[in-house]
């Protein structure tokens, strides 16, 4: 496997610096979303309050899910700051390419990935 190219790890940083702004801006979204639903039963029927606190509970999830990204694309941007970006975490080879366009924050390369998914 071939080793990425400046260029290359140009583009992906780009990328992963334009998916930390989405996550970040939907998470300021989700944070004013996930507010404690009034329970007040004179203001809101039975289903109504429980469609609310459904949609509080999807929200939470989704936020954990974007907060969970960042942490991700953070780890990368640190990777490539220290010059260990596109190799695996597990097994120290280089994934490729391809995968790494998929999801520039990926930190394992499809064997080891495949292997912990098993577990």
């Amino acid at each position: 496997m071939t080793e990425l190219s400046d260029e290359k790890i140009q583009d992906l940083h780009h990328i992963l610096i334009e998916n930390r702004k989405t996550l970040t801006t939907a998470i300021e979204g989700e944070t004013e979303s996930s507010k404690t639903v009034e329970l007040d039963q004179s203001t809101m029927g039975r289903l109504s309050r429980m469609d609310a606190l459904q949609g509080q509970a999807m929200t939470k999830e989704t936020k954990q899910r974007h907060e969970e990204g960042l942490r991700k694309i953070s780890s990368a941007l640190s990777r490539m700051e220290s010059g260990d970006y596109g190799y695996c975490l597990k097994c120290d080879e280089l994934i490729s390419v391809a995968r790494l366009e998929v999801d520039p924050a990926v930190p394992l390369c499809i064997r080891c990935a495949s292997l912990e998914e098993q577990v």
